[in-house]
């Protein structure tokens, strides 16, 4: 058994932004998660609390949130060494008029031509998701396995991943909208099971359609600036309420590639792509989970589909419950979800 100061039971931008947090705090951090099975990898890494609040209709309260992420990025990814992109982000055509009502009421900075249905805001960004987590991996004690059950024992997790077991007196569950592990508390496992799954699809290919991001109807578009497909576009995303299938449909491949071309003013055109999916998780309320659940246990799920934008709140939300502080953002209080609180 190998003892660590903290545990991390997942890897995606949650688990792991909290991980580095805890590595540049001068802790011991294990993270176990099987490799390349973050749903965070598959994104186009959009830090957009503007058009995110926008589309989605969220309500002032909900778009303080998401604006509070998109501010704590700029230290986070200085002290993390992640290349956060500032580039323009736009709209174009149907809905720019309900879009641009949905920015002024929650106060972001836009331009909007109505004639032309075109809506743009520098106030959203990027970051391309493979080379972010590599970068939050570095100096974490990664364990590329599926955890198989938990225990606690005399103040103590105990983590078995099959090939072996690790400790720590406190431990953070990160394991997106995947079931509660085998020794998970009542709490935890209730929480987890009001996690609604969302499958998401997006195309990634060596084609470059824009140097920054492109939304409308159907769709959107993304430079990729890092990693294999470097110079390429993202084009992005479904967002499937209650489906864990991770093959990819091709019908709704096709239509999103279609609305793609459209936003693009360009005739279909055949062109390699490759297409990938992952699952998300969503709590009741649209907002993650964040925050000490007791006996030394902390969750960090439920991220929706902004798990980049607000991965350095839900880190730091998470490491408040760990110090013992008043949460930093309360309605993200995993407990709000427990009558009993």
């Amino acid at each position: 058994m190998t003892r660590f100061d903290f545990i991390i039971l997942g890897a995606g931008a949650f688990g792991l932004a909290t991980a580095a947090e805890l590595r540049l705090s001068g802790h011991r951090v294990a993270v176990v998660a099987p490799k390349g099975g973050a749903a965070s990898a598959v994104a186009a890494g959009m830090i957009a609390p503007a058009f995110e609040t926008a589309i989605d209709g969220l309500s002032v309260e909900q778009a303080n949130i998401l604006k509070a992420g998109r501010i704590l990025w700029a230290d986070f990814a200085t002290r993390t060494g992640v290349h956060l992109q500032h580039m323009p982000a736009e709209w174009r055509g149907e809905g720019a008029d309900r879009l641009a009502i949905a920015l002024e009421r929650n106060e972001f900075e836009y331009s909007y031509m109505p004639d032309h249905q075109w809506i743009v805001t520098e106030e959203d960004a990027k970051l391309d998701p493979a080379a972010a987590l590599e970068v939050l991996s570095e100096g974490v004690e990664r364990i590329d396995a599926l955890a198989r059950s938990v225990a606690f024992k005399d103040g103590v997790w105990t983590v078995d991943y099959g090939t072996g077991t690790a400790s720590a007196p406190q431990m953070v569950i990160s394991t997106g909208a995947a079931a509660a592990i085998e020794g998970m508390p009542e709490t935890v496992k209730n929480l987890i099971g009001k996690i609604v799954p969302i499958r998401g699809q997006i195309g990634i290919t060596h084609e470059r359609f824009s140097d920054h991001v492109i939304r409308g109807p159907g769709a959107y578009i993304a430079p990729v600036n890092a990693g294999p497909y470097e110079g390429g576009s993202v084009v992005g995303a479904t967002m499937e309420e209650g489906v864990r299938e991770l093959a990819t449909d091709a019908a709704l491949c096709e239509r999103m590639m279609n609305a793609a071309w459209a936003l693009l003013g360009h005739e279909p055109v055949e062109i390699e792509m490759e297409w990938r999916a992952g699952i998300r998780g969503a709590s009741p309320d649209g907002m993650p989970m964040a925050g000490p659940v007791g006996d030394g246990l902390h969750v960090a799920l439920a991220p929706r589909r902004n798990g980049w934008l607000l991965a350095p709140l839900v880190a730091g939300q998470v490491v408040a419950g760990i110090e013992g502080l008043t949460l930093p953002e309360p309605a993200l209080d995993p407990l709000r979800f427990n009558p009993s609180h």
